[in-house]
């Protein structure tokens, strides 16, 4: 573990021997906390800022094709402020539910304009099914988005399997999320994230749409939380065939076996 000793403008790393300015986060638990905070900050702000545009500018300010571009662009982003550590919801949430809030003060404006009531833009901020289409529907699309952008994370990342340079993970998850919207977004608008929807909901709760956000189309609220989380769930072998312990086989001159992580 770092040490750090005291100096007239801040802290210095007694292993280094570098001065580190005051305004330095030190514990490592918080580091991350923020991390995942600005994180999906960024990502919901510049996702549900699309999103905003499209809809209160009537689609001349944007279309489908720029919303998805925009979402894979966020999380290029988003994975870079946050640095690749691991989730932590609670802070996601906060980070989410903050973006939300700058969204809104941001068109405020053309809310009243469009929705002075607060009755009908509370899917800028989060998800809500198509009305084509039943509920068990919209969580096995929830299910299987996760599913694939996990899967392909953990695919480009794995070691064992002509892994992403740190400087291209980003940009193919990124490219990964934009290629899920552009095929499975019709039916739900793709959480596949439950503080991503989860923030943004609650802040439309308090925000003057009211209890709808948690009752419309029976109780939708719920499917964009469980079905990432399912989704999840269901790449396990990938991620255990990822990590494990591999044999390879080598022809050796005395027939040894070379075994590697």
């Amino acid at each position: 573990m770092t040490e750090y000793g005291t100096s007239k403008h801040g802290f210095t790393d007694l292993e280094s021997n570098s001065r580190l300015p005051f305004y330095h986060v030190h514990n490592p638990n918080f580091r991350a906390y923020l991390a995942e905070f600005v994180g999906t900050f960024i990502l919901v702000l510049i996702g549900d800022g699309s999103v905003a545009q499209y809809v209160l500018g009537g689609g001349g300010a944007g279309h489908y094709l720029s919303v998805n571009l925009c979402w894979g662009i966020a999380l290029l982003f988003g994975i870079h402020f946050a640095g690749g550590v691991p989730g932590y919801f609670v802070a996601q949430t906060a980070g989410a539910f903050a973006a939300a809030i700058i969204v809104f003060i941001v068109y405020y404006p053309w809310f009243d304009i469009h929705d002075p009531e607060r009755e009908t833009t509370q899917g800028i901020f989060a998800t809500y099914p198509n009305a084509q289409i039943p509920n068990w529907s919209a969580l096995a699309n929830e299910i299987i988005g996760t599913a694939l952008l996990v899967s392909g994370i953990f695919a480009v990342g794995d070691q064992l399997n002509k892994p992403a340079s740190p400087y291209s993970f980003p940009g193919a998850v990124a490219l990964m999320l934009t290629c899920i919207g552009m095929a499975f977004g019709l039916d739900t608008g793709y959480a596949l994230n439950p503080a991503r929807d989860f923030g943004p909901r609650l802040f439309t709760f308090f925000a003057g749409w009211g209890w709808k956000v948690w009752t419309l189309r029976d109780g939708y609220f719920w499917i964009p939380i469980v079905g990432p989380f399912v989704g999840g769930i269901v790449v396990l072998p990938r991620t255990w065939v990822s990590l494990r312990p591999t044999t390879l086989l080598s022809k050796c001159s005395n027939g040894s076996v070379d075994e590697r992580w």
